[in-house]
């Protein structure tokens, strides 16, 4: 994947993912990185991210009430429309 040389706050929403497993190329990680420098608040939202993941992978899937596994997978699929 080749970016355009500025991110805007949204590619580095949409990229966050592939940034933290380490799926960037090494341009697009500097690119990436460069944004978070000069924007306090993608960098917040990578800590938040950072600090989700942390704190998720804590928590046996099978300790979520049936109930409301089936209420966050309704708003993720209503999240995109």
């Amino acid at each position: 994947m080749r970016l355009a040389r500025e991110l805007a706050c949204r590619d580095i929403v949409e990229l966050v993912t592939a940034y933290l497993e380490d799926g960037l190329s090494a341009a697009d990680r500097e690119r990436f990185e460069e944004h978070l420098v000069f924007c306090d608040g993608c960098d917040r939202y990578l800590e938040q991210m950072r600090l989700t993941i942390t704190a998720t992978n804590h928590v046996p899937v099978e300790d979520f009430p049936p109930e409301l596994e089936q209420s966050l997978l309704e708003a993720f699929r209503g999240w995109r429309s």
